[in-house]
């Protein structure tokens, strides 16, 4: 069975709010069209399968810059959670399966 882990609270709740972003950033990029800037369609049926892709207006400045803001926010997010204090208390032999214990924290039980 896995170790369980006394996870802090910041810790805990850095790693939900990168979870968070993390889905909010693909959402977004799922909506917007496929190209940042406007380009005219395409379709390639020369390759082992057919590519389509229909003209893009691009991204709008606004859609632009929630992109970089949700990115900038994820990178931070990643980062305070990576070099948090409480993996200088981890042993080298637990951080793979405490990492892997904190990205389903908060997850429900089954």
């Amino acid at each position: 069975m896995a170790a369980t882990y006394d996870f802090p609270s910041d810790l805990l709740a850095g790693q939900e709010e990168l979870h968070q972003v993390r889905a909010e950033l693909l959402a977004l990029l799922k909506r917007l069209p496929w190209s940042v800037e406007p380009l005219d369609g395409f379709s390639d049926t020369n390759g082992w399968r057919k590519v389509e892709r229909p003209a893009s207006p691009g991204w709008t400045a606004d859609e632009q810059a929630e992109v970089e803001k949700l990115r900038q926010r994820e990178r931070e997010l990643a980062v305070f959670v990576s070099c948090h204090r409480f993996w200088s208390e981890v042993t080298p032999a637990e951080t793979v399966d405490a990492r892997a214990s904190l990205k389903h924290a908060h997850e429900d039980p089954v």
